[in-house]
């Protein structure tokens, strides 16, 4: 699904601010970005914003992983590709390894299953299920009017020894519930 040329405006934004223009045609940006190529953008670089605590720092490769049906799709795949850091699972069964966990929405009726399966592990979870960083998601990816948001719930990452950069936290709207 192509955005609005509004929400590419946005999107391009906050891709500028967090680093990932490197030397591309903006105009060719914004005519090319879909929602979900724009959240797997943002699913991958999150990693790059994430204090993990100093006596277990982040492993390298990254491992992302995606449970539910996969709205990333081929984007994530893209970036597997171009990147060397990153080692994607598609429905793991064993969280153990994950960093970061995308839920999809065709898993919101099992989305209380997921979070208690994540509750032990040190990983970000993220979605974009509406109401996802206020059930105690870590990072919500709604898409808003015309624009896609970013909702971090800070305590849920607080209660994991975990925090984000602060680029990250003013580009967000950060909730405490």
């Amino acid at each position: 699904m192509k955005l609005p040329r509004r929400l590419s405006a946005h999107l391009l934004t906050c891709w500028l601010l967090l680093g990932l223009g490197g030397g591309m045609a903006l105009g060719a940006i914004a005519d090319e970005v879909s929602e979900y190529g724009m959240k797997a953008v943002l699913f991958y670089r999150l990693a790059q914003f994430i204090y993990w605590p100093a006596n277990e720092p982040a492993g390298r490769p990254t491992v992302f992983c995606v449970v539910g049906k996969n709205p990333l799709g081929p984007a994530i795949s893209q970036l597997r590709q171009a990147g060397n850091h990153l080692d994607l699972r598609i429905s793991p069964t064993d969280l153990t390894p994950c960093q970061l966990l995308f839920i999809g929405r065709s898993e919101s009726q099992q989305l209380d299953n997921w979070l208690s399966r994540s509750d032990s592990k040190r990983l970000v979870t993220v979605s974009d299920i509406p109401g996802f960083a206020q059930a105690g998601g870590m990072i919500e990816l709604p898409l808003e009017g015309d624009r896609v948001g970013i909702i971090i719930n800070r305590s849920s990452a607080t209660k994991k020894g975990l925090d984000f950069n602060a680029q990250l936290l003013r580009l967000a709207r950060v909730i405490n519930p």
